[in-house]
């Protein structure tokens, strides 16, 4: 055999490993989305929870949740209008809080929509920052007793 038979790959060859590779990632790619998918839905309802368990500090020092105005600030600083919050402890969360998982801001409202005038509400809108949608789409919230999420 001469040399130049001997040496690299044949055509034939490198796109049967290039095709096996386009496979091997239409099949994997699916799974390792829907993966990341779950984990910022699990993400959101942690940061939720971690929330409330803020919401409820502030309200035990200052006898009521922050208003709307004052928003989610009020739980890392102390608040300027509305309301004073005489027996402000915080802050009661160690950061600021930026947004949910996907980079929209979480909804707060207090009192809630429908609910008492001591009640709140807190929404992630999902992946498309819309409300309703379903999977990734769909909105996760929580609220006291007695209010409905909007």
């Amino acid at each position: 055999m001469s040399r130049r038979g001997k040496a690299g790959f044949t055509l034939l060859e490198l796109l049967v490993v290039v095709s096996l590779i386009a496979v091997l990632a239409a099949v994997v790619a699916p799974m390792v989305f829907r993966n990341v998918g779950d984990a910022k839905q699990s993400a959101a309802k942690s940061q939720l929870g971690v929330i409330e368990l803020a919401l409820d500090a502030y309200r035990l020092d200052n006898d009521y949740y922050p208003t709307t105005e004052q928003g989610l600030a009020a739980l890392t600083s102390r608040p300027v209008s509305g309301p004073p919050a005489r027996n402000w402890r915080g802050p009661y969360l160690k950061r600021d809080i930026a947004g949910d998982p996907w980079g929209h801001p979480y909804l707060y409202r207090s009192p809630a929509q429908s609910g008492s005038p001591d009640s709140f509400e807190v929404a992630s809108l999902g992946r498309d920052g819309r409300q309703g949608g379903a999977g990734e789409d769909a909105d996760l919230a929580i609220a006291t007793p007695g209010a409905v999420p909007q």
